[in-house]
């Protein structure tokens, strides 16, 4: 459920060179994901998004880390403990390593990817229960990128002077395989949060995986109209049911 609802996002992101000029290490951003049970939102879960710079050999990277976890109440119905990390160019956000750690009730999937933007390849590692392990190459387009890495990119996107309407297409790799999805800008609105009241770019996401999303405009976005641009307000609807991701707190901002 919970990844299915990272997934939706990652969907916003598409193939851009924008310099980032949005995000800095220290950055942390605090969520209540909510989900329809029985006809009313409940709050079931805290998402954080928080980042880091990480020294290698050769560089530094940015670390970008969501994390997902049911609150405890919730733990003994379906606990969820979701681990997504991606290390990127703190300049442009390409990723080099991304890891994903999925334990939701009985359901568990462990997938590395080591990019090679040379050559654009992936090497995948996955992992499930019972110790089952799969490597595999697979071949991407250029400009594809992660889950997490795609969460951060879209914040890079000029909206200030995107029409309202303009839409783009995107192609992103989710389980070993690339989608299609796209991203429809809407326009400005105001929207009370937990932070306060925020003018927001208010976004709408497509896919053309019905396996992913459900109905037409019922999946949207809002990142502050400001330099930027966090998500405080998300809007999905997937298979499963129905939810929203409300921010409740946000420190470490670059401006």
């Amino acid at each position: 459920m919970i990844h299915r609802f990272f997934f939706l996002l990652y969907l916003l992101s598409f193939s851009l060179n924008a310099q980032n000029n949005a995000i800095a290490a220290g950055e942390k951003l605090t969520f209540t994901a909510t989900y329809n049970m029985s006809g009313i939102l409940t709050d079931i879960a805290e998402v954080t998004m928080e980042t880091n710079s990480v020294k290698t050999a050769k560089a530094t990277l940015l670390r970008l880390k969501c994390t997902a976890a049911t609150y405890s109440k919730w733990d003994n119905f379906f606990k969820i403990r979701d681990l997504y990390e991606s290390y990127v160019s703190p300049t442009t956000l390409t990723p080099y390593l991304y890891k994903r750690d999925i334990n939701e009730g009985n359901y568990y999937k462990f997938m590395k990817y080591t990019f090679s933007h040379k050559n654009n390849t992936v090497k995948s590692q996955l992992k499930k229960k019972n110790d089952y392990e799969e490597n595999k190459d697979i071949a991407i387009n250029s400009g594809t990128i992660d889950i997490v890495t795609a969460l951060y990119k879209v914040r890079l996107f000029d909206y200030k002077n995107m029409p309202v309407g303009t839409s783009k297409s995107l192609t992103v790799i989710f389980d070993r395989a690339e989608f299609k999805g796209q991203i429809t800008y809407l326009g400005k609105e105001t929207i009370s949060t937990a932070i306060g009241n925020k003018t927001c770019y208010k976004i709408a996401i497509g896919s053309s995986e019905t396996d992913v999303l459900k109905g037409k405009n019922s999946n949207f976005l809002w990142l502050t109209a400001d330099k930027n641009k966090i998500p405080v307000y998300g809007k999905f609807k997937i298979p499963v049911g129905n939810g929203e991701l409300k921010i409740t707190s946000a420190t470490g901002l670059k401006h």
